[in-house]
């Protein structure tokens, strides 16, 4: 069983943020911080065997607020897996408001499927495609690590999208239908079985049991915008 999260609440457009120029490696807000320990609280009894994040520092930070409230595994290395990072997004888009980022950015997802489409307002961001298997594959080898039975990873967004398409089966076709709300778990199933051939094992069905499941507001109530209008919106708009 995977315990597939994104990571908590972040300020791309903090003072601080703006004046270092790193829009990578920014830190969680004190909201961000707050979710994180909520999904800890929601996760304390689950016995997880490995943690993994994809590098980025609101992933770890994620990562280790919400360990740190298992008192089975609290003290559990968090590992690190790049091939979960966020897309990478294009460098020679036009320069925008906080608003007319957000919504250029809102239906990014719904053309996933287009052949060559790529993520980001330029011409050099990743290719969805690449993107999808660049996750997935991260996945498949996990699983063929069998010395786990729960895992805890914490990712991003859009790499989050890809892996539920593949889940699915619809691949980056659905994309663009899976909300993914900061500090979210989705919890997913996999049966495995050894190959015909004898080496290793494959994936024999996938399943997801739950999905964006928001510890700090289970009914979601009063969260209408979506993940990307939360974060592209001013910070006091959260509450």
């Amino acid at each position: 069983r995977i315990y597939l999260m994104r990571h908590g609440h972040v300020d791309y457009f903090s003072p601080e943020v703006i004046a270092s120029g790193d829009f990578e490696n920014v830190p969680l807000t004190p909201l961000g911080r707050e979710q994180a320990l909520a999904a800890g609280q929601a996760l304390a009894h689950v016995p997880f065997d490995r943690v993994i994040c994809s590098g980025l520092r609101r992933t770890k930070e994620t990562a280790e607020i919400t360990i740190n409230n298992n008192e089975l595994r609290k003290n559990i290395k968090v590992e690190i897996e790049a091939g979960l990072v966020e897309l990478r997004g294009s460098t020679d888009g036009p320069r925008m408001t906080r608003e007319k980022l957000a919504a250029s950015l809102a239906f990014q997802f719904d053309a996933a499927n287009e052949p060559g489409a790529r993520f980001g307002l330029g011409t050099n961001g990743e290719r969805f495609s690449d993107a999808y298997q660049r996750g997935f594959r991260s996945i498949e080898a996990l699983l063929s690590q069998r010395d786990w039975a729960n895992i805890l990873i914490v990712a991003h967004e859009g790499i989050n999208r890809m892996l539920l398409g593949w889940m699915t089966g619809a691949g980056l076709n659905g994309v663009q239908s899976f909300e993914q709300d900061t500090a979210c778990i989705n919890i997913l199933d996999f049966d495995m079985a050894p190959r015909q051939s004898g080496e290793g094992v494959e994936i024999i069905r996938k399943v997801i049991k739950a999905l964006n499941l928001t510890p700090y507001n289970w009914s979601k109530f009063g969260m209408n915008m979506t993940s990307l209008e939360r974060i592209m919106a001013p910070l006091e708009t959260h509450h």
